[in-house]
């Protein structure tokens, strides 16, 4: 066996593993107590994969600091690469351009960890709170909903491929931005179960509003804002690309999906 097929061999066999993983660990019916110990060798696997796992290189000329093009017209900032999808969880790639962000978005009832393959992110995390109030008459035309909800911050930080991975849950973290800090980055990302709208599990975005003039006093949080509920942002919108790594070959429970993109419909242009 030459040291390529070995190399060939040990990205196969990460990848591979960090898939079981996740099926065990978001395989349904897990007992608590068995999902908290699964969750935690998935992150142990998620810190070590690195972007030559995935055969990821940042495209020429987009690692520097120096000024780059920006895309063609028409292109989207954001593209996704499927790398594999059950019942209970999709795994695949994101890739930012310089500048590109993922706007503030939510994972209903959803499980989630991501790891930075190449670049950083700045990732910025809100937990929803139980309290609605109701909202004052806007002209926001991406307006969807009645009421504003409440949400508190939770955290902000920088990720870069040296980093340990995002980890989202179904109240905690559960929705958040994530931008592109000073070049491209990718990110490997794992959402369980996946999106389905028929199921209750589409995505929602949303914008952050400022607190009313007179609103602040010693008895609000300092973290807490509110949040209205908006259609798809114009200006975002996600393509796809072909995923140049190793496969997952595993037969895992439930149907297998070959080619999917488990956020919102991808737009044409």
């Amino acid at each position: 066996m030459t040291h390529q097929d070995n190399n060939n061999n040990n990205m196969t066999c990460i990848v591979q593993g960090i898939a079981r993983q996740a099926q065990i660990t978001f395989r349904k019916q897990c007992p608590a107590k068995a999902f908290l110990d699964n969750q935690s060798k998935l992150k142990s696997l998620m810190t070590e994969v690195r972007a030559a796992d995935l055969k990821l290189t940042a495209r020429e000329g987009d690692g520097s600091a120096a000024a780059v093009p920006g895309p063609p017209r028409g292109s989207p900032s954001v593209t996704y690469m499927h790398i594999c999808e059950t019942d209970d969880f999709s795994m695949g790639v994101f890739l930012l351009r310089r500048g590109a962000s993922i706007p503030l978005h939510d994972h209903p009832g959803m499980h989630g960890m991501l790891k930075v393959m190449y670049g950083t992110v700045q990732i910025t995390c809100f937990d929803k709170m139980d309290k609605t109030h109701p909202s004052a008459s806007t002209t926001d035309p991406h307006s969807t909903r009645g009421a504003l909800q409440c949400a508190r911050l939770r955290s902000t930080g920088e990720f870069t491929e040296d980093s340990g991975p995002c980890v989202l849950g179904p109240d905690t973290n559960n929705l958040h931005q994530i931008d592109a800090v000073d070049g491209p980055t990718a990110f490997l990302d794992i959402l369980a179960p996946p999106y389905d709208p028929d199921d209750g599990r589409d995505c929602h975005y949303y914008k952050a509003l400022l607190p009313p003039a007179g609103a602040e006093s010693e008895a609000r949080d300092p973290q807490e804002v509110r949040l209205m509920e908006i259609s798809q942002p114009p200006h975002f919108w996600c393509g796809t690309e072909h995923y140049p790594g190793p496969q997952v070959t595993e037969h895992y429970p439930g149907p297998q999906v070959t080619e999917h993109y488990p956020g919102p419909q991808v737009t044409e242009k």
